[in-house]
């Protein structure tokens, strides 16, 4: 009995031990330096309970079961487990998982250590871009990635940005393939707080996506949840305003008064202002449409995992109104993305992201004759935006006020229109593990979407004559419907033989295809001539002569199957090499030419690995690679190797008819643009891995390029309707230059720094253009004058047409002895700009021009800047162009129109001035395109600057709140130049014709104040 007494005892004092619950509190510290590690993971096995450390490493568990065991968990260390016996304060020292530290890259089908990478790859990470917090995510890589320019043909809120990685090598497409997650996607409609990684494939390494690597590849790796975390909820806001960043120097209502008198005077006429002494400034139309503009953007996630399964849940809502029209010209953006990855089996894995976006814009008249900011500039200020009536002020429609010039308050507010877009993309991944060795992945990768536009031109009347008078209301809508789709099947084998041998063989297939569809319809007649009344449905008015109110497309479905191979190969983790190969079929050409095979190969050796190399700790790692490959290029459209029947019109009778036509003719010859890529590159980190410095030379060279509309016969038919001459293969252009980019961190005090440096140099050259004339011309410049903007053999792509000036004649003697200028469309005079017979064949004409200037930098630099002391943070980021040139083209010649105020320093008289010529009324050369209209664009940028603020973990962490951030931050703060246009970064994206500033929509100045939270 006693026996049976005390054992009853024993197991009822265990099992209350066992049930007793305690709480456990205590730090997290680094086991090599000591110092507190934030934000690890801290669950109990087989219990819901966990926690994470506050900044300064502490951490408090209660009611924890004694005998659990605590499981510690961060990135880039080992697990740390903890067996729980009794209440007490505990030190955890965690140790650096060495293997995890290393920085792993995505190089295409797969990721590489950083260091055994022998191609040009650089990343922008997650920390980057929150610390520029850009509107649209393609701005990250502004100055950020050496190599990489990113520009905009426009200001305007939802704009789209051109990326060019290493220059323009073709008259074509040149943006580079992105891809989001492994599908082609649009870098500029993700939130950019759900990135991870920005990775840039610059050279040879991109050949693994053959066809459509060859300007490069932009790979996007979205956040995803962590196994073995709690639930992070995570909230981003900020809001502010905008304004424009510069307003030009136009002449006040006083000065202009005084110019238009003298030009005037100078032509023999009456003074259109015989006194000025009470003009005043007058209005200056720049004031009256720029306004200052509110932003705003809120987002947040919740992200978390278990041992089997990660996932994350974000949101993002923004909206930007523009700086000139407020709504008008604004946009909005919403969207919703899951994330969810499970470990089916333990040899199978389930991965899929999908995101849903919402796209709104509206959109002023811009970049061109006519447009808002041309008619602000233009404008006269002896004008008042309004008349007594309280009615828009009509600029007059006498002789030289210009047909095209309105009052842009008039304009604004009478263009209508919207702009919807809603998007689905996304994929599914399937991983399968058989043996450790080995893994075969599925991936299927989507995007589909659905827009809707619809724009309202009301009966208006702007003054007799003016091109935008509107005698009868219409709108027009349309939708469209268009998807894509990436299949991918590969796998991966990876082998260590022995011991210093390893090599990974990845082989696969995918299947790549798009297609797309619409419908558009114009109905006349709106009712009560109002926007609200603007539907198809309602305008019942009858469709003038001629005109087809409705259509529809269909176009083919465009598919690119593709085989690859890739091959690496380490010998002692020192010697590198890697191959690829790749096999594409396109269906844009013909049975003959539509298979293209691209092929590459890369080497690296790490210096720093031999037993050689000096090893005394200021060089930590050394490396040199090299590559050399092949890629192609099919951006050309469907079925232009074959005939096509289209739709066009004809006179019949005296009756405009519709009706069938041949298209454009075909080339069944036409065949891939190709590519070849060399890059050499050296790699080093010192001083205890704190300055990296990477340098590299690079030559690309494009061949066979895709010429649309080349000439061929003057029998074929190529100038009938509805016909056009076919896109042959024509020419070829090489970029060459070098690269430098140098980074500093130093985080081993309390007070933290880093700083950041990269240069690249262009030297662009067009080799030839077959294609009957030796050039291709695109582009406009004033009005009825030759185009100024060219492609041809020995000058950079884009390069300027035009007359060279040689000062301005001081007297008649000088006019006198120099060769006639007639053929310009006047007798020059004192006072005129005088220009070179470049022939010397004493006659001033078409024959004389020259090249004058190019859009393509010689240098593109970028500059960073970040330091961090307790709590506080500051960083400042910017770039530069060395080189560019621009064409001013914002301004009209008409002479009752307003005037840059440079004119000031006219002619007016011998001697009094050498470069501004005189100001007439009557016929002039002047205004030709010449030198005079082209200006150095060069620029440095100072993009962003923030300051930042962490509250204490002490005053957050009874309230659950892990952090706290709140800061101030300025975009596009400043910039540097000489030019006199809006924007000297602003490009249309056309290669050839991109250097035109028609009066580019500025990029505003945005203040912002925003505030970061995470619990």
């Amino acid at each position: 009995m006693r026996s049976n007494f005390l054992l009853i005892a024993f197991l009822l004092l265990t099992a209350m031990g066992f049930a007793q619950n305690v709480d456990v509190s205590g730090s997290v510290l680094d086991l090599g330096t000591g110092e507190p590690i934030p934000s690890v993971n801290i669950f109990a096995k087989d219990y819901k309970i966990g926690t994470s450390t506050d900044f300064d490493g502490n951490f408090t568990l209660s009611n924890v079961p004694v005998g659990v065991t605590l499981v510690f968990s961060y990135v880039g260390y080992n697990n740390y487990e903890y067996k729980v016996t009794k209440s007490e304060i505990i030190k955890i020292s965690m140790v650096q998982d060495l293997k995890a530290l290393e920085e792993v890259v995505l190089i295409g089908y797969n990721t590489k250590a950083k260091k055994d990478v022998t191609g040009s790859v650089s990343v922008v990470g997650s920390e980057t871009i929150e610390d520029l917090r850009p509107v649209i995510a393609t701005q990250a890589l502004q100055g950020t990635v050496s190599g990489v320019y990113v520009s905009s043909a426009s200001g305007a809120p939802g704009s789209g940005f051109n990326i060019r990685i290493r220059g323009i090598s073709s008259n074509g497409q040149n943006g580079p393939l992105v891809l989001i997650d492994g599908y082609a996607g649009d870098l500029g409609l993700l939130n950019p707080n759900d990135i991870e990684s920005i990775t840039v494939l610059k050279d040879a390494q991109a050949s693994v996506y053959g066809a459509q690597g060859a300007n490069g590849v932009v790979l996007v790796t979205t956040k995803q949840g962590k196994k073995n975390t709690k639930t992070r909820v995570s909230f981003n806001s900020y809001t502010g305003f905008q304004e424009t960043t510069k307003k030009l120097n136009v002449l006040n209502a006083t000065e202009y008064a005084l110019i238009l008198n003298e030009s005037f005077a100078n032509n023999g006429q009456a003074l259109p202002y015989p006194n000025v002494e009470n003009i005043g400034i007058g209005t200056d139309w720049q004031d009256e449409v720029f306004q200052k503009a509110p932003i705003t953007n809120n987002d947040f996630s919740i992200s978390g995992g278990t041992d089997r399964t990660t996932y994350m849940l974000s949101a993002s809502k923004i909206k930007q109104d523009g700086i000139v029209g407020l709504e008008k010209s604004g946009f909005d953006r919403s969207t919703a993305r899951l994330a969810f990855g499970i470990d089916l089996f333990e040899k199978l894995n389930f991965k899929t992201n999908i995101i849903y976006t919402d796209y709104n814009r509206q959109g002023l008249n811009e970049g061109g004759l006519g447009s808002v900011l041309f008619n602000a500039l233009n404008a006269p200020p002896t004008l008042t935006p309004y008349d007594s009536n309280g009615n828009y002020t009509l600029i007059p429609d006498t002789s030289g006020y210009g047909l095209e010039v309105i009052n842009p308050l008039a304009q604004i507010h009478n263009t209508y229109n919207s702009y919807n877009q809603e998007k689905i993309n996304g994929n599914f991944v399937l991983e399968y593990k058989p043996f450790t060795d080995f893994k075969v992945t599925t991936r299927y990768g989507f995007s589909t979407a659905n827009d809707v536009s619809k724009s309202f031109s009301p009966e208006i009347f702007y003054g007799t004559g003016k091109v935008f008078n509107n005698t009868r209301s219409f709108v027009n809508q349309s939708a469209r419907k268009f998807s894509n789709y990436t299949l991918d099947v590969f796998g991966e084998y990876e082998k260590r033989i022995f011991e210093n041998h390893k090599f990974k063989v990845t082989l696969g297939g995918t299947l790549y295809a798009e297609t797309g569809e619409g419908v558009n319809a114009t109905g006349y007649d709106v009712p009560y001539n109002s926007w609200e009344y603007a539907d198809i449905a309602l305008a019942n008015g009858n469709v003038p002569d001629g005109v087809k109110p409705n259509g529809s497309y269909k176009s083919p479905t465009y598919k690119r199957p593709s085989l690859f191979a890739t091959l690496d190969y380490d010998y002692k983790g020192k010697y590198l090499l890697s191959l690829i190969a790749r096999r594409d079929q396109s269906s844009k050409f013909g049975p003959d030419f539509n298979v293209g095979n691209f092929n590459s190969i890369l080497a690296g050796w790490v210096i720093s690995d031999e037993d050689f190399f000096n090893t005394d700790g200021k060089i930590n790692f050394l490396k040199l690679r090299a590559s050399y490959g092949s890629l192609g290029v099919d951006a050309i459209d469907n079925n232009v190797f074959r005939s096509n029947l289209v739709t066009s019109s004809y006179v019949l009778d005296g009756t405009i008819l519709n009706g069938f036509a041949p298209g454009v003719i075909p080339n069944k010859s036409v065949k891939w643009e190709s590519d070849t890529k060399l890059d050499i590159g050296l790699d080093t980190k010192m001083f205890n891995n704190k300055l990296e410095v990477t340098i590299e030379y690079y030559q690309n060279k494009r061949k066979d390029l895709l010429i649309i509309g080349t000439p061929v016969s003057g029998i074929g038919g190529g100038g009938a309707p509805g016909s056009g001459n076919p896109t042959i293969n024509a020419g070829s252009v090489t970029n060459k230059g070098f690269e430098f980019a140098v980074d500093y961190k130093n985080n081993d005090h309390e007070f933290k720094y880093n700083i950041g440096f990269n240069i690249t140099s262009i030297n662009n050259n067009v080799d030839e253009v077959n294609n009957g004339s030796g050039f291709i011309d695109i582009g406009a410049f004033g009005v009825g004058q030759p185009i100024p903007t060219r492609m041809q053999e020995g000058q950079p792509i884009g390069s300027f047409f035009g007359y060279v000036t040689d000062g301005i004649f001081q007297n008649q003697e000088e006019v006198n002895n120099h060769p006639s200028q007639v053929a310009l469309g006047a007798p020059a005079q004192p006072g005129d700009i005088r220009y070179k017979d470049m022939n010397g064949d004493g006659v001033i004409n078409l024959d004389d021009r020259a090249f004058i200037g190019k859009a393509i930098a010689d240098y593109n630099l970028g500059f960073n800047f970040g330091l961090n002391y307790k709590g506080f943070d500051f960083m400042a980021y910017s770039f530069a162009s060395i080189g560019n040139d621009m064409i001013r083209n914002y301004e009209r010649t008409e002479n009752r129109l307003n005037k840059m105020n440079y004119v000031l320093g006219r002619w007016t008289g011998e001697g009094t001035s050498t470069e501004v010529p005189r100001v007439t009324a009557g016929p002039s050369a002047n205004n030709v395109f010449s030198d005079y209209f082209v200006e150095d664009a060069s620029f440095l940028r100072i993009q962003n600057i923030q300051l930042g603020y962490s509250l204490p973990s002490k005053f957050i962490e009874n309230i659950k709140l892990t952090k706290v951030r709140i800061y101030g931050s300025i975009n596009n703060v400043y910039t540097f130049t000489k030019y006199r246009g809006f924007d000297p970064a602003a490009n249309s994206g056309q290669p050839i014709s991109g250097g035109i500033d028609f009066g580019y929509y500025p990029s505003p100045r945005i203040y912002m104040l925003g505030l970061n939270v995470t619990f």
